[in-house]
């Protein structure tokens, strides 16, 4: 049975931009679709990654407004697409698990629309930048970067901590097994030497003959 969460982004302003940025959960043999509304001629910036889950692999697809494929992957981690938007509309984003029938998974959305706003008191003017400003555009850029990087490590971080816990869990039923199966090989051991080493006694029959 399709899943389809709507996230309808509020009006773009020019020059402004629109960032849907979330985490969420696509169960096994489902598909979930996110909407995003975009204006012609607007940039748009699209990434995904699955962070946990299966063999991290899932089918996306996206759409314009008209149901035109404008980006598809199958079985695909992660990836990013960038693209203008030729009509104005609404614009699905599809997430396909139908190929797993047992595993979920975590998937990481990005979704950015529109040119990011320039700050205050800097870009607002035609003449050259001073040095301060000049310096606050880098270290503007700088932060943005970090956040970028931060969010990777942060997905790389859970799906490696998803990837030790599988594992952990996987050696405590191996040892659990291990552990019950020389507790039976004792046991039925210790049956078998009982066995040898009980006296038995004479029969009745054999006594009537002696």
């Amino acid at each position: 049975m399709n899943t389809q969460i709507v996230v309808l982004a509020v009006a773009l302003m020019m020059h402004c931009i629109s960032a849907v940025e979330f985490t969420f959960d696509l169960a096994d043999n489902a598909v979930d679709c996110f909407y995003e509304e975009i204006k012609k001629n607007s940039s748009a910036y699209f990434e995904f990654q699955v962070s946990a889950g299966g063999q991290l692999d899932v089918d996306v697809t996206l759409k314009d407004p008209q149901g035109k494929v404008i980006y598809n992957l199958e079985k695909a981690t992660f990836d990013s697409h960038q693209f203008v938007a030729e009509t104005t509309g609404v614009y699905t984003a599809c997430f396909g698990n139908q190929f797993s029938a047992f595993s979920h998974k975590i998937v990481y959305v990005d979704f950015q629309v529109g040119e990011e706003p320039a700050l205050p008191g800097v870009d607002e003017h035609a003449t050259v930048l001073t040095q301060m400003e000049t310096s606050s555009q880098a270290i503007h850029k700088g932060l943005n970067d970090i956040l970028d990087a931060q969010t990777h490590h942060r997905l790389r971080e859970a799906q490696g901590r998803k990837r030790a816990e599988d594992l952990n869990q996987r050696v405590m039923v191996w040892s659990s097994v291990e552990t019950a199966a020389v507790i039976l090989i004792g046991l039925v051991q210790i049956l078998v030497l009982r066995n040898f080493f009980t006296d038995r006694k004479p029969s009745q029959a054999h006594y009537g003959r002696l």
